[in-house]
């Protein structure tokens, strides 16, 4: 069967532009605004969207991504809450896929059989789980590709090739490649870097290849856009969240989707210069 995320990847290629990947976090800050900025994300420009399920110890994220969860979990965000909100989504777009971005403790507490098939029934298209390495495959990607989610498994800066092909084994939907060493939000990609590494990816993978970490602007996206298939934007995102949350759910849903509208107009670019 044909996932959301395939299809969305096939269609974009159609038109000749790379993806515009956003990442909120669930619950923050607090559950309604997360459903409002949701609902406005695919209008705004957003090909795919990354939902990010709220943990204690999340160390892989930076400063934005890190406060945007204790606020999530200090508002009684939940991963059934988190499912919840993916389901109401899911009564007004039954196209834009979502991916699930954490870790496993949540899963694992959860229970991980419950949760991939609470997941597919909300309406969650893949996980991406960051502690999870392809050695731990039975925990969690194995069963969640059995019951019809894509795994989106990270590479990055170091994984050499001796590596990729563990990475790569059981990776669905697309390759999320970090773009720096470091956690989330921490420096800003270089671009012909990041083409070297998209190209050594995509030898060994006939799978989409997006890039994140530390993409804040249209031009940065723009410049990543064009050696990559997809552009995935978080920490800025997060931020525009946080600055804005003083003045409501209307405040941060202007200033996400005003951001994203400007990211996507950077890749958009792409497609007319190719024209």
């Amino acid at each position: 069967m044909t996932t959301r995320i395939e299809t969305r990847f096939a269609d974009l290629k159609a038109e000749g532009r790379p993806a515009l990947v956003t990442f909120i976090m669930a619950g923050d800050p607090d559950g309604a605004t997360t459903l409002e900025v949701l609902k406005g994300l695919p209008g705004a420009g957003a090909d795919l969207i990354e939902l990010g399920m709220p943990f204690s110890d999340p160390m892989a994220d930076g400063p934005a991504i890190q406060r945007a969860g204790l606020r999530a979990l200090n508002a009684g965000e939940t991963l059934g809450r988190t499912l919840e909100t993916v389901r109401r989504f899911r009564e007004i777009d039954d196209r834009t896929p979502i991916i699930l971005m954490g870790y496993f403790n949540p899963v694992y507490i959860y229970g991980v059989d419950r949760f991939v098939a609470d997941a597919k029934a909300a309406g969650v298209d893949g996980l991406i789980v960051v502690d999870l390495p392809p050695e731990m495959d039975d925990e969690l990607c194995l069963p969640a590709v059995e019951g019809g989610l894509n795994f989106v498994r990270l590479a990055t800066p170091t994984t050499d090739e001796k590596r990729l092909p563990a990475v790569l084994k059981n990776t669905s939907g697309f390759v999320y490649y970090v773009s720096i060493n470091g956690i989330t939000g921490s420096a800003a990609p270089d671009a012909s870097a990041v083409s070297a590494a998209v190209q050594r990816i995509k030898g060994q993978t006939s799978l989409p290849v997006c890039v994140g970490f530390g993409v804040r602007t249209a031009e940065q996206a723009r410049a990543i856009g064009r050696h990559a298939d997809g552009v995935v934007v978080g920490s800025a995102l997060v931020a525009a969240m946080e600055g804005a949350a003083e003045g409501g759910t209307q405040a941060v849903v202007d200033a996400v989707c005003g951001l994203v509208r400007e990211l996507a107009g950077g890749l958009a670019d792409l497609k007319l210069a190719a024209a």
